[in-house]
């Protein structure tokens, strides 16, 4: 459900995808007719493989020992779940269809032939070659980290982003939380009561590591504190108070 907020600059579908593999908690595998979830079991080779550590009676080594030879044996899934609570949680999904290579005593390594990007706006299939060369966004191992602390410990300053929210964005909203950010900005939620939308706020440059980050929130922060407040929330606050 999208806003009318302009879409800001933000990762390419080869970068978000290495980013959700390379955060994801769990990992779902159907293979052999069966769908099993690991959690915990999965890492992220610099190519793009995925390295599987499953038992030896599993649904994916039966697939890596019996699948015919260059054929797709099984498809993971990968779900990116918000680290706020917000209605939709999830993200963005991406599947992986490919083969095991059956390893001795070790994990299974999973190569991919075909992989699907489904985020709110649509799916896309990204290129192979794209997605082996990407690079996870540098901010997504501390995304969580740092939204959870944005809105717990700082609610004051996500209202004050609001200004930079457009107002029709902003209609019958009953809360604005943050939901995403990356080295080009930082996504806000707009909930209303039965339904929401989600605006960007763009960084004037990308942001390479968490230090350049808290700059890049600072010059946000001072052009919304130089923003008139939107009537929307001044009538929300006022309403309140009645």
């Amino acid at each position: 459900m999208g806003d009318t907020q302009d879409r800001a600059a933000g990762p390419g579908a080869a970068q978000r995808a290495r980013s959700v593999l390379a955060t994801a908690w769990s990992c779902a595998v159907t293979a052999d007719g069966a769908r099993e979830e690991y959690v915990g079991a999965h890492t992220v080779t610099g190519d793009g493989g995925v390295l599987l550590d499953v038992p030896e009676d599993s649904a994916p080594v039966t697939a890596a020992l019996c699948a015919s030879r260059g054929e797709p044996s099984a498809v993971l899934e990968f779900a990116d779940a918000a680290p706020v609570p917000v209605r939709d949680r999830i993200r963005a999904r991406v599947w992986l269809a490919g083969w095991f290579t059956p390893a001795a005593g070790g994990p299974l390594l999973f190569r991919p032939t075909r992989v699907v990007l489904r985020r709110p706006s649509g799916a896309v299939l990204v290129d192979l070659a794209e997605f082996a060369a990407a690079r996870p966004d540098p901010l997504a191992a501390a995304e969580a980290r740092l939204l959870t602390h944005l809105a717990d410990a700082h609610p004051d300053a996500v209202e004050r982003l609001t200004r930079l929210v457009r107002p029709e964005s902003l209609h019958a909203a009953t809360r604005v939380t943050p939901l995403a950010v990356d080295r080009h900005g930082l996504t806000l939620r707009v909930e209303r009561v039965r339904a929401h939308g989600d605006v960007r706020l763009a960084f004037h440059a990308p942001a390479d590591d968490v230090t350049q980050l808290t700059e890049r929130m600072h010059a946000l922060l001072a052009r919304a504190s130089a923003a008139a407040c939107p009537r929307a929330l001044q009538r929300q606050r006022a309403d309140g108070d009645g």
